[in-house]
């Protein structure tokens, strides 16, 4: 089995006939790894922005760090994120011009160097710079060298196993929404992001020497360019177009269910309960969108998903006042929130093309840099405190225009690819 590796399909010009039978492509094999190893990463970079809700309420009850406001706190999640965007046409670059092994190892120190200076800091602007800038690029590193892998590896169940790396996302913040506040009163707030720190190092740097391209493709991977021509593409435009609007409104949810669910009167522990049920709803979600999405078409299923979203912040989310629907909300709204991050890989791959994938997916992480940054923050601003009974209802409408809206870019770009075959079929 290993006597079929790269190297020897390189150097022996006699095994080049068999070889593309056999090894040009070839559905999952040492792909399954990759899977495991990109969920893995998702679950210790994605997982652990996704439970900065505790982070959240900790700082703001504990006032470790005195003069910050509740605004400036908001930022940092939203800043990591930001930073994974920003950071994303560099990654892409040394992606092709280096190897994806070095861009995901940087990602793993970087990672881990963030969590392990947050336990140091003694002023806010050291925190900004710590979970919410550094975390963020070792985020967008580990993201970026990581996501395309796995289309490269399936065919017919792309979308599904985008679906399972993904999801890891969504168990890690489950769990670590759970763990971080139990370690933070237990261990302490520098040793809780020490150990944090460790963990992440440890199973980050794993994953990203296990993770590799296949064979078939390491070739055109590395002659990809990048070229910002794609942007000119309607389909493409209107497919940004639903990404940026998706990611208001997902960061909104992400980071706004445990402050919700303290304004309507439930306890801190069960607004941390509600956080997580959403990220619970996110890792059986993904994977069956993904499922779904294989079967039933990409693009159908992500405008269902949008609209589904929609209807549910709109009419479920503005009627939440207990604490059985907070928890029914936070499960249904998570199983369809989160599928922009399941399915932008295989979506951006469908739109402009594997041989672009990079350069597409640059772009939107790059799009998604200023929705990520803003989100939380215009939450904030939306939420009314002087209103008893619905103090978040600008906040839900807000939610559910975004994806009202986001849906509606993504219906458009189906027309305009059908339009597109028919013309090509003329």
């Amino acid at each position: 089995m290993s006597e079929s590796s790269s190297q020897e399909k390189g150097s022996s010009p006699t095994t080049s006939k068999p070889d593309p039978q056999t090894d040009q492509f070839r559905e999952g094999g040492y792909g399954w790894v990759c899977v495991a190893c990109t969920f893995l990463m998702n679950a210790h970079t994605w997982g652990i922005n996704g439970s900065y809700g505790v982070f959240l309420a900790y700082y703001l009850s504990s006032n470790v760090f005195p003069g910050t406001s509740a605004l400036e706190y908001a930022f940092i999640g939203g800043l990591s994120m930001s930073c994974a965007m920003l950071i994303a046409p560099l990654a892409t670059y040394l992606c092709q011009r280096v190897s994806h092994r070095f861009v995901l190892n940087l990602g793993a120190i970087f990672v881990t160097l963030s969590l392990i200076t947050a336990s140091f800091a003694k002023t806010s602007w050291q925190l900004f710079l710590s979970q919410g800038v550094c975390f963020g690029f070792g985020m967008g590193l580990c993201f970026c060298g990581s996501v395309g892998i796995t289309s490269y590896w399936f065919k017919k169940r792309r979308s599904l196993v985008n679906g399972i790396s993904a999801s890891g996302s969504g168990i890690g913040g489950l769990v670590y929404s759970l763990a971080v506040g139990k370690m933070i009163p237990q261990m302490g707030f520098p040793w809780a992001m020490r150990t944090l720190g460790i963990l992440c190092f440890v199973i980050n740097l794993t994953c990203a020497n296990l993770l590799r391209l296949p064979a078939h493709s390491v070739t055109s991977s590395k002659a990809t360019t990048f070229r910002v021509s794609v942007i000119l593409r309607l389909d493409y435009i209107l497919f940004l177009g639903w990404a940026f609007l998706s990611a208001l409104g997902y960061v909104v949810l992400l980071f706004s269910m445990s402050s919700f669910s303290v304004a309507i009167g439930l306890t801190q522990q069960q607004g941390s309960l509600a956080s997580a049920l959403l990220n619970l709803g996110q890792a059986i979600g993904r994977p069956a969108i993904g499922l779904l999405s294989d079967h039933f078409g990409r693009f159908n299923v992500a405008l269902v998903a949008s609209l589904l979203t929609s209807v549910f912040s709109f009419v479920l989310w503005t009627f939440v006042d207990s604490l059985g629907l907070t928890y029914f909300f936070s499960i249904a709204v998570g199983l369809v929130a989160g599928t922009l991050f399941a399915v932008a890989a295989p979506l951006a791959a469908e739109v402009v093309g594997l041989q672009d994938i990079g350069t597409g997916l640059a772009i939107l992480w790059l799009a998604l840099c200023p929705p990520t940054t803003v989100a939380e923050a215009i939450a904030l601003q939306l939420r009314d405190p002087s209103t008893e009974s619905k103090p978040f209802l600008r906040v839900q409408l807000f939610t559910g225009s975004m994806y009202l809206c986001s849906a509606i870019c993504l219906a458009l770009m189906i027309l305009e690819r059908r339009r597109k075959r028919a013309l090509s079929s003329i």
